[in-house]
């Protein structure tokens, strides 16, 4: 069976129906072993306090903003090459998912920042380059509220995203190219020396875990939706 199948709005449905309820399960025990397990099953930090359970929301966040721009592009570099509509769809529906993802990681970011930095924002190459992503998600979504022609409007976000993804490499690596930036290095890296406490390490891992699937499972609802979307527009096209 190839994976090709599943761009089919009809098969699409029929799996993501099946996988909706498993992944709703799999993603609340994730997010409240993590989240609970993080805030009230952890202690202090030595020097940072209660203040360092913010990663448990701000790494998972800021992750998955990064991430959901990357998984657009892929969706709408298929839609570029193979002109699946669903593909398409489903990078529009994963944008007001990022979008939010990214407003969590900057307010979790701004509420560490205080105390850690004594300032909300600082002009960080971090910083500054996932507040550019930010404005290139709200151009994303204006662009395809702006074009009333799908395709037409699937081909322009495609390109935006493509010039979107260069921000969304650059928050993810900005910390290795500028060391002279405020903003900590990586939280979770290969190496082992560079990981968090253990203490911290493993609920946070459980965090990720759970946004991850949050992600996969907003995505596939809203993709469900639009495909309904869709059809109903062109049911009335028809109509007229």
């Amino acid at each position: 069976m190839s994976l090709w199948e599943y761009a089919n709005p009809v098969k699409f449905m029929g799996l993501s129906s099946r996988l909706i309820p498993t992944l709703s399960v799999l993603t609340i025990l994730c997010l409240v072993t993590g989240i609970v397990w993080g805030f009230f099953g952890t202690p202090d930090d030595y020097k940072q306090g209660s203040t360092v359970k913010i990663i448990f929301l701000h790494v998972p966040s800021a992750l998955m903003a990064i991430n959901a721009w990357m998984m657009m592009l892929v969706a709408s570099l298929v839609w570029l090459i193979r002109r699946h509509h669903v593909s398409a769809l489903a990078a529009k529906a994963a944008a007001p998912i990022g979008i939010t993802m990214t407003l969590i990681a900057l307010g979790t970011g701004a509420i560490w920042g205080k105390p850690m930095w004594g300032t909300y924002w600082a002009w960080d190459p971090r910083l500054t380059s996932f507040m550019i992503l930010f404005v290139f998600y709200l151009g994303y979504m204006a662009l395809w509220s702006a074009i009333e022609d799908s395709d037409t409007a699937a081909d322009l976000t495609s390109i935006l995203c493509m010039i979107g993804s260069v921000f969304a490499l650059l928050s993810r690596y900005a910390v290795n190219f500028w060391n002279q930036g405020l903003h900590q290095g990586a939280s979770l890296s290969l190496d082992k020396e560079q990981h968090v406490d253990d203490t911290f390490y493993y609920p946070l891992l459980f965090c990720i875990a759970g946004f991850v699937l949050l992600f996969v499972l907003l995505v596939l609802i809203r993709t469900r939706t639009e495909i309904r979307l869709r059809r109903a527009a062109a049911l009335a096209a028809r109509n007229v």
